[in-house]
């Protein structure tokens, strides 16, 4: 495998801010901006984080397997996510998957476009790209309906369309032989979602996660590095899941009371998971998914 030596760095490292943790913000603070880590156990499968963003490549004998260049609002990101891959390896760009079509995470794929990646991503991804036509998204070259397997150089990668729950075109990526996902979005690994929610249907999603669990894998790679920089477990999705269910109850019952939005949204408060980072910041924005769907049955 033509590819450079690079030292694995521990995935605690891949930090973000988390609100209401002042230990995790001083350890934001000291983290670099850009940073490439070798998931800890492989010899081929790579984190790469902007920010508070990341994404997952694999490098193989035949070639590179990237993921969501996550370019919105950062015009140089493909160009500096390119420049990561080639610090590990020379081998060419093969794939560019596109994990579901929100532009704060596809974004910016046009140099690894022109490095020779083919982009795929599913086909409701690509009906809703192509009807927006954004000049920084680079429109995939195939759609994926259910289920996708790529091989390559003895790596094997099964993409699966999880039907509508973050957005309507989610798909998640496992590797079976090292037993690790990448998952973005649906399952917040530690913490409470936040805006994505906008784009979310509630009781799909949770079809969604139950189906994520029974399949097998031990760790997953959150699009959002995961509290205190950790991967994610079965334990986190299944967390993730009973929160979800916890404020749909708690929402039903107020929302068949006449309080959806209002007071809902700005008052009502789950202390169960208060100790969850970004409650105080996020919670208005799951209270207030459930209020539509519960309120107005959206």
């Amino acid at each position: 495998m033509n590819r450079l030596s690079l030292t694995p760095v521990a995935c605690m490292l891949l930090l973000t801010v988390l609100p209401g943790s002042q230990g995790q913000l001083a350890a934001q603070a000291q983290a670099p901006q850009i940073e490439t880590t070798l998931v800890e156990g492989t010899d081929n499968i790579y984190i790469f984080r902007n920010g508070g963003r990341q994404s997952m490549f694999i490098v193989t004998d035949e070639g590179v397997i990237a993921t969501d260049p996550g370019g919105y609002g950062r015009p140089n990101a493909g160009e500096t996510y390119l420049a990561e891959i080639r610090k590990v390896t020379s081998q060419p760009i093969r794939y560019l998957i596109y994990s579901h079509h929100h532009f704060d995470h596809i974004a910016g794929g046009g140099p690894l476009k022109e490095a020779g990646a083919s982009v795929i991503a599913h086909r409701r991804a690509v009906e809703r790209l192509t009807t927006l036509n954004d000049p920084n998204v680079v429109l995939p070259d195939e759609a994926v309906d259910d289920q996708r397997t790529i091989t390559l150089g003895g790596t094997t990668l099964e993409l699966t369309y999880l039907g509508p729950s973050h957005s309507d075109s989610l798909m998640i990526m496992r590797l079976p032989q090292e037993r690790i996902v990448f998952l973005v979005d649906l399952l917040p690994v530690g913490t409470i979602p936040g805006r994505g929610l906008i784009d979310f249907y509630p009781l799909e999603a949770e079809a969604a996660i139950e189906r994520v669990l029974a399949m097998e894998w031990d760790r997953l790679i959150p699009a959002h590095p995961g509290a205190g920089g950790r991967l994610g477990t079965k334990q986190d999705a299944q967390d993730q899941l009973t929160f979800l269910r916890d404020v749909s109850a708690t929402v039903r019952e107020e929302a068949r009371q006449g309080r959806c939005w209002e007071p809902v949204e700005s008052t009502l408060q789950i202390p169960k998971y208060e100790n969850w980072p970004n409650y105080e910041n996020n919670l208005r924005f799951a209270l207030r998914r459930y209020c539509g769907l519960w309120g107005r049955g959206t």
